[in-house]
């Protein structure tokens, strides 16, 4: 079915300008109605397989986007983190969850979201981290902590 013109609901137009969008994953196509002239713009992606996502007692169910959006807007709260970037970082994770194949389990989800997180925020890394690894103690955060900081501390070379 051709794409209808919004105003005129015209099934005719021209394409006036094509260019890649978000990182080239689609292409946005400005439109021209043939009938009433105006212009209208479109966007073409590849639709993507579905995903499937195997939980710890081992149900499956459909690959949430806006679930996993929802923990990192959690995580990135009052965080120099911008909607841009959220974006961004949700594109990459569920690129590399679609390499993995078409099931993958909720740890999968959670490693790419720590990983992707930890180079963008550490603060909001250390506040996801503290719900998927189930932080119990102060001494959980200080473990992590750690870990951030021996990451970030250039090696000490000797000198002789």
């Amino acid at each position: 079915m051709p794409v209808r013109c919004p105003w005129c609901k015209h099934e005719e137009d021209k394409v006036v300008d094509s260019r890649p969008a978000e990182g080239g994953s689609v292409i946005r196509r400005r439109r021209e109605c043939r009938r009433c002239g105006r212009r209208y713009t479109t966007f073409e992606r590849v639709e993507q397989l579905g995903l499937m996502v195997i939980k710890r007692s081992g149900d499956k169910e459909a690959y949430d986007r806006e679930k996993m959006v929802s923990g990192i807007r959690k995580a990135i709260t009052n965080r120099p983190v911008t909607d841009a970037q959220v974006e961004a970082l949700a594109v990459q994770i569920e690129e590399r969850l679609r390499g993995k194949g078409p099931d993958v389990t909720s740890q999968d989800v959670g490693l790419e979201v720590l990983s992707h997180l930890e180079k963008l925020d550490q603060v909001a890394y250390l506040r996801f981290a503290s719900v998927y690894k189930d932080f119990q103690q102060l001494t959980d955060f200080e473990r992590e902590l750690g870990v951030l900081l021996a990451k970030k501390e250039p090696t000490k070379r000797s000198r002789h």
